[in-house]
C-alpha cells in the first residue's frame, strides 16, 4: 500500500503541476530513517533546478514526473509514502519539498511534497537513456489496467505458484498489490490458493475482467484509506474504497455475497490473504457478483 488505484489517484491530483518550473529542491530535516535516493540528493537537486515539469505519469505503483530535458523523476511511495500538493499529515516525516513556479507565473501549486512515515519509499532521477533499464518490460509487466486474459495466461499460466501470490509479481502485471489481489480473486470467484497452471480459460477471463472492474472502481473512489489512516490523496484527503471492500481485512465476518460463509484469513508468501471459502473454490465454480 499504496497500490495502483492510490498511485493513479496521486497522479491525477498532481496534474496541476504540469508546466511548472522547479525553482528549488529542499531536503527537510528528518531524524528518522532516510529514504533511498538515486543519485544522491545533492546531485538530484543540481539536476532538477530550473527544469520544467512537462508531464505527470504513472508506471505500476510509481509516480513519474517527466522533465523538459527528457529526464524522469520516479517516486515510489511503497508502504506509507504520499505525494502531495497540500500540507502533509505532519512535518516530522516530510522527505522532499520541491518549490515550484507555476507556468507563466500565474495561479497553480507552489510546492510538491513527498511524505513517508516509514521511510521505505524511493526517489530516482533517471536520464533518458536509463529509463528503459529501470521501468522497461524486463523489469515491469503491462499495466494492470491494460492487461487482458490472454496476456495474464501467457505470463502466469505455466507457473506452479498460487494465483494470489503470482498476481503480486510486478513483472507479470504492474500495479496489483496485496489488497486488490484479494478483492480481484473474490470478484472472479477464484480460490487464492489455486495453482496458476491449473486455472481454466474461463477463470483467466474472469480474473482479467475483475482486475479492470476492481481497479477502476477503486480509482473512482480515490483509493483505500485503511485503519491506520496513512494513505491520502494529493490534497491530503482520504480515499473511500475501503467502504466497499468485500473480503480484505474482514476475517470472521459474514460474506456479503453468499451470506452463508465467513471470510477467512490465511498467510501466503508472508502476506495476509482474505477470501470466502463458499464463493471461491478450487473446482472453478463461480457465483456472480451481485
Amino acid at each position: 500500500m499504496p497500490e495502483l488505484p492510490e498511485v493513479e489517484t496521486m497522479r491525477r491530483g498532481l496534474l496541476p503541476v504540469v508546466g511548472a518550473t522547479i525553482e528549488e529542491a529542499a531536503l527537510p530535516p528528518c531524524r528518522l530513517r532516510p529514504i533511498s535516493w538515486r543519485p544522491t540528493f545533492a546531485e538530484f537537486r543540481r539536476r532538477v533546478r530550473g527544469r520544467r515539469i512537462v508531464e505527470v505519469g504513472r508506471r505500476g505503483k510509481r509516480v513519474l514526473l517527466q522533465l523538459c530535458d527528457d529526464s524522469l523523476i520516479v517516486i515510489e511511495p511503497r508502504m506509507t509514502g504520499l505525494v502531495l500538493l497540500a500540507d502533509p499529515p505532519g512535518e516530522e516525516h516530510l522527505r522532499l519539498r520541491l518549490r515550484l513556479i507555476p507556468e507563466g507565473g500565474g495561479e497553480g501549486p507552489r510546492e510538491l511534497l513527498f511524505w513517508d512515515r516509514r521511510g521505505l519509499g524511493t526517489i530516482r532521477l533517471l536520464a533518458a537513456e536509463e529509463i528503459e533499464g529501470v521501468l522497461g518490460s524486463a523489469r515491469l509487466g503491462p499495466d494492470a489496467l491494460a492487461i487482458d486474459a490472454a496476456m495474464l495466461r501467457e505470463r502466469l499460466g505455466g507457473s506452479r505458484r498460487a494465483i494470489k501470490v503470482a498476481l503480486l509479481d510486478q513483472r507479470a502485471a504492474a500495479g496489483i498489490g496485496n489488497l486488490y489481489a484479494a478483492e480481484i480473486l473474490f470478484t472472479a470467484g477464484v480460490d487464492p490458493r489455486a495453482r496458476c497452471d491449473r486455472l481454466t480459460g474461463a477463470q483467466w477471463e474472469r480474473i482479467a475482467a475483475a482486475t479492470h472492474a476492481i481497479l477502476n472502481d477503486a480509482i473512482l473512489h480515490e483509493g483505500s484509506t485503511l485503519s491506520d489512516g496513512t494513505y491520502r490523496n494529493a490534497l491530503n484527503d482520504p480515499g473511500s474504497y475501503q467502504n466497499h471492500h468485500r473480503v480484505y481485512d474482514r476475517a470472521g465476518e459474514r460474506c456479503r455475497r453468499c451470506e452463508a460463509a465467513t471470510i477467512e484469513r490465511i498467510v501466503q508468501a508472508q502476506r495476509a490473504t482474505f477470501f470466502c471459502p463458499g464463493c471461491q473454490t478450487r473446482r472453478g465454480r463461480h457465483r456472480s457478483v451481485p
